[in-house]
């Protein structure tokens, strides 16, 4: 279960990193608002899932999860660029996470 809320609150950061892209500097209203709520969410999943899990590759997944998300909505939806090394780099990013997790510090 602690890994269910950690992957859900990995995707609320992607959510509130998007919300603060969105929020133009925190200037406008509803982005603003979502950037807020998801932040709130997102940590306090976090929080919960470490009562559980060993803080280095929970963390490491947290973050993992959230960045790659976030690049991907990035280059999909907000104009991102898209290049062959960012999604390499992505591929990295989550064969680390799964990396730390088979090495036994995940259980």
């Amino acid at each position: 279960m602690a890994w269910l809320v950690l992957v859900v609150s990995g995707m609320l950061e992607a959510g509130w990193a998007i919300s603060l892209k969105l929020s133009n500097g925190f200037s406008k209203l509803w982005p603003t608002v979502s950037f807020g709520v998801l932040a709130i969410l997102s940590f306090s999943g976090l929080a919960w899932a470490l009562r559980e899990l060993p803080v280095g590759p929970a963390y490491a997944a947290w973050t993992g999860i959230g960045a790659a998300l976030t690049a991907i909505i990035g280059m999909i939806w907000l104009g991102d660029s898209v290049s062959t090394m960012k999604i390499v780099s992505l591929v990295l990013i989550v064969a680390g996470i799964v990396g730390l997790n088979l090495s036994g510090g995940g259980h």
